[in-house]
């Protein structure tokens, strides 16, 4: 196979460029995406990061799963405050 048609057929085998930029394959790990719950429960800023980096934690790097939980931990342990005051 030569090299052109090794990129063409790669091309072929990667999502859209509309997926990856409105749904990548990462937001969506079953059929839900975290903007859908955030949005459909009227969660604030805080409260939306927490559900989508919970909900989204490994699946776009799995060596980044917990970077992702101390994120959504940093969004709560804020929100926490923000109720404190």
């Amino acid at each position: 196979m030569s090299k052109s048609k090794f990129i063409e057929a790669l091309e072929e085998m990667q999502e859209p460029e509309q997926e990856r930029v409105n749904h990548p394959a990462h937001y969506h790990a079953d059929t839900i995406e975290a903007i859908d719950v955030i949005e459909a429960w009227g969660l604030n800023f805080n409260r939306g990061n927490c559900v989508k980096y919970l909900s989204r934690a490994g699946l776009k790097d799995p060596t980044r799963e917990i970077e992702d939980l101390k994120k959504a931990l940093w969004y709560l342990n804020r929100e926490i405050e923000r109720l404190r005051s």
